[in-house]
């Protein structure tokens, strides 16, 4: 009868450890879809300023004006600019797929935002960042990566503090300056 207790006792710590490691790995499998979906984004920017480079300039929302979730995103589609950004914003928001007959938006990264600034040391130069809610908390994004800053801290007593939570995925686009200098 002892005998089976212990077997009983070592089954239920088996099974509570298989519980825990599969509430970890669907956590570690949401933070890669939401990964993938950044960079899918983030390329989708990048290759719009790359095709559309003599109005690369035009393109720039800086960190404090992203655009994506919470935003309102443009509406005004009179130039190819103003089209690709409408067409970012929304699908930062995750317009590709929906809930609840189109109402709820749900295609993107949770709080999904999306930056491009100039550099500043070389006019020819943007960052393009993607930012967006991570499930639990790891290693804040460096500080030069301002897109989403603070966005995505907790409230109080919460792990996700100090933008531990938030992510980021950047890329460079180096638009060349093919003028003529003589």
């Amino acid at each position: 009868m002892i005998e089976v207790l212990v077997t009983l006792v070592v089954v239920a710590f088996g099974l509570l450890g298989l519980a825990g490691l599969q509430t970890r790995l669907q956590t570690s499998e949401m933070e890669s879809y939401q990964r993938s979906q950044a960079l899918l984004l983030l390329n989708d920017m990048a290759n719009r300023m790359a095709i559309n480079r003599n109005s690369a300039a035009a393109y720039v929302t800086t960190a404090a004006s992203p655009l994506g979730a919470g935003m309102t995103c443009p509406t005004t589609t009179t130039s190819v600019v103003q089209r690709d950004l409408r067409e970012w914003c929304n699908a930062l928001q995750g317009t590709g797929e929906t809930t609840d007959s189109g109402v709820t938006k749900v295609g993107a990264m949770i709080g999904g935002r999306g930056c491009v600034e100039r550099d500043d040391d070389d006019d020819d130069d943007y960052l393009v960042t993607v930012a967006w809610q991570g499930l639990t908390p790891i290693a804040a994004p460096p500080a030069s990566v301002a897109c989403g800053a603070n966005n995505y801290n907790g409230t109080a007593g919460s792990s996700c503090v100090n933008d531990r939570c938030r992510r980021t995925v950047t890329t460079l686009v180096r638009i060349a300056n093919l003028e003529d200098d003589d």
